[in-house]
């Protein structure tokens, strides 16, 4: 079984609005939380701080550890096919910007960032994880 162990931000700007990305790794385009996969020795609050000044531009302050979340994809459903299923460990913190401005990622797993009304996010297709890390910030 592979596993892959990644960080996540929650972030949520004065009015209430929640950062995500759009993933378009996937079978499908949606919407995720900013982040991704630790890079060999990296810790994770370092790839939560990489991950969202890649996929949104911001640099952020790591706040706290919200929780980690695990799961198992079977062979079947994963991304790129694989013989083995992939163990996925999602580690998710709060964060906080404190600097950069709104940008796009260029050649990566996400095309855009946006900033969105909590209320407005159930209407939009993304991954699980979304609302894991709402209900994990305590958001929900």
């Amino acid at each position: 079984m592979d596993l892959r162990v990644a960080a996540y931000g929650v972030v949520t700007d004065e009015g209430g609005r929640l950062l995500l990305a759009r993933w378009i790794e996937g079978r499908r385009t949606a919407w995720t939380m900013p982040g991704g996969g630790l890079e060999p020795g990296e810790a994770p609050e370092d790839a939560v701080r990489r991950e969202l000044r890649e996929e949104t531009g911001y640099t952020v302050r790591v706040g706290a550890l919200l929780g980690i979340h695990s799961r198992v994809i079977p062979a079947g459903r994963r991304v790129q096919k694989a013989a083995e299923p992939l163990h996925t460990l999602r580690i998710v913190y709060r964060a906080e910007v404190t600097g950069g401005r709104l940008r796009f990622e260029t050649e990566g797993s996400t095309d855009r960032a946006e900033w969105f009304p909590l209320a407005a996010v159930a209407g939009l297709q993304r991954v699980k994880l979304v609302d894991i890390a709402i209900r994990m910030a305590g958001l929900a």
